[in-house]
């Protein structure tokens, strides 16, 4: 299930792009229907098709990108080495040259078909699994500038050869086991119609549902259902019977199920969730285009695909035994059914329509139910949305490499990590010897928790920054720490030696990189230190930070600042300033200042223990704020009743040197 997961999420990188491509398709598809063809719907269908057409490309790259250890641009090109090593070989022209096969029109016709997104996926995976394995190979000194990710693209190329001699002799059986199969359902009557339509969708993780559509849609078994509508040449009361069906679905159908997801969705990750399903929902209604939904949900929820499988062989079957008849030129969407509703061959499509209403409420509560009860990991549903809470915050918002350095002691070393991978709030890592993870010293660093998965996998929960803490570990793990220790602060003395050092050993680029570092430190040095001037964001008397009862804002580690005694209730907005954070339980407050100044807004110490008791948030993360606006309530007699100090620290996190000071 971990790999399906992780392949669900790869999908979605080009699955993100389809929406609008689907959509520009199907207005152009519309103008030209309606105009018969000009600048406009060319244009836009060129568009809309640069991405529809290169569906199973786009694959081959972003699931090379996703499965890779680490987001980097030569698993992409190793994905894309793969598609066009295996395409090419397979093309109808090369294998008739590989098979001696003087005509190359008498090729068989599945080779007409190899560029589908199964080969695609195929491709990525291979990229993904030559990157992961070969990426930090080491050759002899005579090869050694094909060593490391040089040789990715090259040992891809060798895999994507030998899987290509196999889908060779595979690919024909499979596609023709698929027309086969096809021709023999035509012969079923509507209940042939259902097993169709389950079919199609089943098979389209594959991309071999164009195989099977090729058996009910055009001339290959005789049947030709979508040509004979369109061109008005078939059968009153039968063309159509295996198109009808997939309108319900696609128009009314998968939207109720991205309805479910959104609805089902954690409350912090529903913005996003709200985009991705209302466009994926959009794009099937209109244009009939349902990848973009389909593959939000198959691969991480792969039972809930089943079920829109058997839904959808439902459909198709029953519109088939209805008097209903209805084709499309593009697809099942709004749009196609206005363009053919006047078609000769067109009976009863209002039919159709009232099918809908039905389906949309049946996906709606089905998909529903079946997340909620069986805790389906749907778009917004991933493991990945745990928060961190203000007191595990590390030592900046925006300085990593000490907090990077302190969980890599506390995962026991450098060498004790295999592989290296995030998600949205977590660190994911194979760890050679899990006894060695300490995870009071990961809390102590910034770690909102530790999980240990099972087997060597471990995950570090920290918070929407963790992409910068992965990257600042994988800086240290390569011991890439030269332009860390640069940005640290260094004055002209350290750089001047390291220049000089750089220079004497013979490495002038080395020299000119560390006078520019330092440079670049001595100029933030002097922007640095400045008055951060403030409204006082709480009634209450100003105390120094030393007062604060707690080591860690005392001693000034969060950042400098100031303290407030609390006698109101009502933390406000000390400048106008985005919110960056507003933590679960509701204690703590992070803004970002119009001129980068991040602050830390945080009521009482270890009030985070109380669990949300006493407190209300009263704006969320991405919200624009005034000065003045209130932020928070909190009730202070109940921190006191608890024991603990209400005492309010105002810090800065991004500036060590900074002074503040309420006007």
């Amino acid at each position: 299930m971990k790999f399906f997961q992780r392949l669900g999420r790869s999908i979605m990188l080009p699955v993100a792009v389809l929406p609008v491509a689907a959509i520009l398709s199907g207005v152009s598809y519309w103008i030209a229907s309606v105009t018969g063809g000009n600048v406009v719907s060319t244009f836009l269908g060129a568009a809309g098709g640069a991405l529809l057409d290169n569906l199973p490309l786009l694959f081959a790259v972003g699931i090379s990108i996703g499965m890779a250890n680490k987001t980097d641009g030569t698993s992409a090109l190793a994905g894309l080495v793969s598609w066009l090593t295996i395409v090419t070989l397979l093309s109808p022209a090369n294998v008739a040259g590989l098979l001696n096969i003087a005509d190359p029109e008498t090729v068989d016709p599945a080779f007409g078909r190899v560029q589908n997104v199964f080969v695609g996926i195929i491709a990525g995976l291979i990229g993904a699994w030559c990157y992961n394995r070969f990426k930090d190979t080491k050759l002899p000194d005579a090869l050694s500038f094909f060593s490391g990710r040089r040789s990715v693209a090259i040992v891809t190329a060798g895999v994507s050869l030998i899987v290509a001699v196999a889908l060779l002799f595979v690919w024909p059986v499979v596609y023709g086991g698929l027309v086969a199969f096809g021709e023999w359902i035509a012969t079923l009557g509507p209940f042939g119609a259902g097993i169709y339509g389950f079919m199609n969708r089943l098979l389209i993780p594959t991309g071999l549902h164009h195989a099977l559509n090729s058996v009910f849609w055009f001339d290959v078994a005789g049947i030709n259902d979508l040509s004979n509508f369109l061109n008005n040449t078939g059968e009153y009361g039968v063309t159509g019977q295996y198109m009808a069906g997939f309108f319900p679905i696609m128009m009314f159908g998968l939207p109720g199920a991205a309805l479910a997801m959104y609805l089902t969705a954690q409350t912090k990750r529903r913005k996003v969730t709200y985009g991705i399903m209302l466009s994926a929902a959009f794009a099937s209604f209109f244009v009939g285009v349902t990848e973009p939904l389909e593959f939000a949900f198959m691969f991480v929820a792969p039972w809930l695909y089943l079920i829109h499988a058997v839904f959808t062989g439902i459909s198709v079957g029953l519109a088939a035994l209805l008097p209903t008849r209805l084709g499309f030129g593009f697809s099942g969407g709004f749009i196609d059914m206005v363009l053919q509703w006047a078609n000769p061959l067109a009976q009863n499509p209002w039919i159709l329509l009232l099918m809908g209403v039905g389906w949309f409420f049946i996906y709606f509560f089905t998909f529903y139910f079946f997340i909620k009860r069986f805790r389906l990991k749907t778009p917004g549903r991933e493991d990945d949305v745990d928060t961190q809470d203000a007191d595990n915050i590390g030592t900046s918002l925006s300085g990593y490499h000490g907090t990077a350095e302190k969980f890599i002691a506390g995962l026991g070393g450098k060498d004790n990590i295999v592989e290296l991978d995030n998600c949205a709030t977590r660190l994911r890592m194979e760890i050679a010897d899990v006894s060695k993870v300490d995870e009071h010293a990961l809390k102590r660093a910034g770690a909102a928790g530790t999980m240990k998965a099972g087997g060597h996998s471990v995950q570090v929960v920290y918070g929407l920054n963790v992409q910068f803490v992965k990257d600042a570990m994988e800086d240290i793990i390569n011991d890439r720490t030269e332009r860390i220790e640069a940005f640290r602060g260094a004055d002209a003395g350290q750089t001047g030696a390291v220049a000089g050092l750089a220079t004497a050993v013979g490495l002038p680029n080395v020299a000119a990189a560390a006078v520019a570092a330092g440079a670049a430190a001595e100029q933030r040095l002097r922007s640095r230190g400045k008055l951060v001037r403030l409204r006082q964001p709480l009634a209450g008397r100003v105390l120094p930070l030393s007062e604060v009862p707690d080591p860690m804002f005392a001693q000034g580690t969060m950042g400098p600042g100031v303290a407030i005694d609390p006698t109101g209730d009502t933390l406000v907005a000390p400048a106008d300033a985005t919110v960056a954070s507003v933590f679960p339980t509701g204690h703590a407050i992070g803004l970002v200042l119009a001129d980068g100044v991040e602050l830390l807004l945080h009521v009482g110490v270890d009030t985070v223990v109380l669990n949300g008791d006493g407190f209300q948030a009263l704006v969320a993360p991405g919200e624009d704020v005034a000065e003045g606006t209130p932020l928070l309530r909190f009730d202070a007699d109940k921190i006191r009743a608890a024991g603990l100090s209400p005492i309010t620290p105002i810090v800065v996190v991004n500036d060590e040197t900074a002074r503040v000071e309420f006007a």
